[in-house]
């Protein structure tokens, strides 16, 4: 049975297309959001705009240019924080990295990579309890992050490619900063000391990173590295899954190039 006439419909899909959000058309028009949001879907589909239906060119396989300080810094949440899922044969993937709402600037940063890197794919945010998933969808993500693959990451070999380990070498520091922060921070410490007799607190910056797996730590370690930058492994609680930097002069340089969330 049709419930809503063929000038509603119309008037609905004019709407739309003019910008209006599903909200404001299901409002306007009186007609249920679910039912705004099938109008739209159809109407893309029917002018093949839908996520997926003509996927732009990718880097690897066609040879689009590719923006390689987004790319590291993608790379380095992808690893952290991210995972590409595809739930059916029938469905195009998508890239999520889960951002925690305390962290907007984070999320902006997240964004904006994913629309340099993807800038012909539609970039969303999906909110859940406590935090945001940065989408994009594409029939090319496991050209772009090859370390794709069925079960968690720790549990699977994870190594970068010849052309990826090009891209972080010219970039590292934004590799660094995507690690850091996916699944690092930037902390205050304190300690007492005694001096002349009275026990006084300093307190001095830290980083950590910590990460299940063996292969993404040691990316990390091996950056760092590279960098010029001191670290030591923090085990606690038996696990060694913590990577610290707490040297002065390698905490003025990550705080030079990587920076607290915010």
């Amino acid at each position: 049975m049709n419930f809503h006439g063929t000038e509603v419909r119309q008037r609905a899909i004019t709407l739309l297309r003019d910008g209006a959000s599903n909200a404001d058309v299901a409002r306007n028009c009186e007609v249920p959001p679910g039912t705004i949001a099938y109008w739209k879907h159809v109407d893309r589909a029917k002018r093949g705009e839908c996520p997926g239906k003509h996927d732009p060119k990718c880097p690897r396989c066609d040879g689009r240019e590719l923006d390689g300080v987004a790319y590291s810094y993608l790379l380095g949440l992808y690893l952290g924080d991210g995972h590409i899922s595809h739930y059916s044969e029938h469905r195009v993937p998508n890239l999520m990295i889960t951002c925690d709402e305390s962290w907007p600037g984070l999320m902006d940063n997240c964004e904006q990579a994913m629309r340099t890197v993807f800038p012909d794919n539609s970039v969303c945010r999906v909110r859940k309890t406590g935090c945001r998933n940065v989408k994009v969808y594409s029939k090319h993500l496991s050209c772009l992050f090859p370390q794709h693959g069925p079960g968690k990451k720790h549990e699977r070999r994870i190594a970068l490619e010849p052309w990826q380990q090009g891209i972080v070498g010219a970039h590292p520091w934004e590799f660094v900063r995507g690690l850091v922060h996916s699944d690092g921070c930037r902390i205050i410490n304190w300690t007492t000391r005694l001096v002349a007799g009275e026990r006084k607190r300093y307190e001095y910056p830290r980083y950590f990173f910590t990460n299940v797996s063996d292969d993404i730590r040691q990316l990390y370690t091996d950056t760092l590295d590279t960098l010029g930058v001191e670290w030591t492994h923090c085990t606690r609680h038996g696990n060694p899954y913590n990577i610290s930097v707490a040297r002065r002069a390698s905490v003025a340089l990550m705080d030079l190039h990587v920076g607290a969330k915010y």
